[in-house]
């Protein structure tokens, strides 16, 4: 089974779910806005891929933090900002029989689901 983890109205996460339908695969959307990010999940993608990955350092959320929270991020802060702050997890992020995805590209995707 294929979960995708993201915001819906993200156009990341349109165009991911756009392709995931246009390749007729099955999946499963998680909506953190409603759902909220659970921090064993958290835990387990950035211990998989690593912050810099998972951690969305470009949007608005990051840059409103305070200079005190930017600092330092390890993988524990990273949780609990992530957490807190659900639209600042990279979109989308697919977990799927053979591993994760984080991010959108459809090479990638196409290489990993199909």
């Amino acid at each position: 089974m294929i979960h995708v983890y993201g915001i819906p109205n993200c156009d990341t996460v349109k165009k991911a779910r756009k392709w995931l339908d246009a390749q007729g695969l099955d999946y499963t959307f998680h909506d953190y806005k409603k759902e909220g990010a659970d921090p064993e999940k958290l835990a387990a993608w950035i211990d998989a891929e690593g912050v810099d990955t998972v951690l969305n350092r470009r949007g608005t959320t990051w840059r409103k933090l305070s200079d005190d929270q930017k600092a330092d991020v390890d993988a524990a802060k990273a949780v609990a900002l992530l957490q807190a702050n659900p639209s600042m997890i990279k979109r989308p992020v697919v977990e799927h029989p053979g591993g994760l995805l984080v991010g959108f590209s459809e090479s990638e995707w196409a290489a990993a689901l199909q």
